[in-house]
């Protein structure tokens, strides 16, 4: 189990914004995805920040309620990302996951992203390569 690594099971075309979307349109393109938030890269895919629902949810308030212009998805982003690598392995970053409140990691290797990986993939993994005994009961 050691040695399945993250590469083997995330997702390696991700849902990425890029960092000069406006949060009208990350919200859009958040609905229209269906998912609850996405990783900011520049126009070279280097990650700059990650963005969520909740990130938008009070400047898109804001927007409507004062009819404002909307900016610059980096004004709401989060900078600081728990991030992790293709070479990690998956019980390590269920460990670390199941201390931690991110459900996503973006996956990166120099910089750049080149996949994501969630809870659910996780769990997919030590179930798919879990031995009985973690199991059993």
């Amino acid at each position: 189990m050691h040695s399945i690594l993250v590469s083997e099971y995330m997702d390696h075309n991700p849902h990425a914004v890029n960092s000069d979307s406006s949060v009208r349109q990350v919200v859009q393109f958040l609905l229209k995805e269906q998912i609850s938030g996405a990783p900011v890269v520049d126009d070279t895919r280097r990650l700059i920040g990650f963005v969520s629902e909740q990130d938008c949810m009070a400047e898109v308030l804001n927007d409507a309620f004062f009819c404002d212009d909307s900016p610059s998805v980096s004004t709401v982003m989060q900078n600081a990302v728990a991030t992790t690598s293709p070479g990690t392995s998956i019980l390590e970053l269920a460990q670390l996951m199941a201390d931690s409140t991110p459900r996503n990691y973006p996956v990166v290797e120099n910089g750049k992203l080149v996949g994501l990986i969630s809870r659910s993939r996780i769990l997919n993994a030590i179930l798919e390569n879990g031995d009985d005994c973690y199991f059993r009961h």
